[in-house]
C-alpha cells in the first residue's frame, strides 16, 4: 500500500461516524430478550459473538440459552440509536436512561 493510500485510509478511519445507542439480543427459542447500551453500535455485536463462541460471556442466562439453542436461535437488533447532537458529557447519562426505558418496555435482562 503506498503511503498516500495509507493515510488516505486512516483520515478515513478517523472520520467515521460512530453511534451510540441501545441493543437488544434475543433468543428466539425461548423468547427471552437481553438488552444494553453501547457507545459504538458497529462493533457491539461482535464482541458479544465473540464471547459466546468461546464460552466466556459474563451473563450466565445467555450463555446457557447460547449453549442450549446455538447461534442460529440468536438474534441482534439495534433498538433506538442516539442523536449525533448528544453531548459527549450527557451521553452516559441519556444511555442509561434510555436503557431503563427499554429493560421495562422489553421485559429484558440486562448486559
Amino acid at each position: 500500500m503506498k503511503t498516500t493510500d495509507r493515510k488516505a485510509a486512516l483520515a478515513a478511519y478517523r472520520e467515521r461516524k460512530v453511534e451510540c445507542g441501545i441493543y437488544a439480543l434475543r433468543c428466539l427459542a425461548t423468547g427471552e430478550v437481553w438488552a444494553g447500551s453501547a457507545p459504538n453500535l458497529a462493533t457491539i455485536r461482535n464482541r458479544h459473538w465473540f464471547t459466546l463462541r468461546m464460552g466466556s460471556h459474563t451473563v450466565h442466562s445467555l450463555q446457557s440459552a447460547w449453549h442450549v439453542h446455538g447461534e442460529q436461535a440468536m438474534e441482534f437488533e439495534v433498538v433506538e440509536r442516539l442523536a449525533d447532537d448528544v453531548a459527549a458529557m450527557s451521553r452516559d447519562r441519556m444511555l442509561k436512561e434510555r436503557l431503563t426505558h427499554w429493560l421495562a418496555a422489553l421485559g429484558a435482562q440486562r448486559i
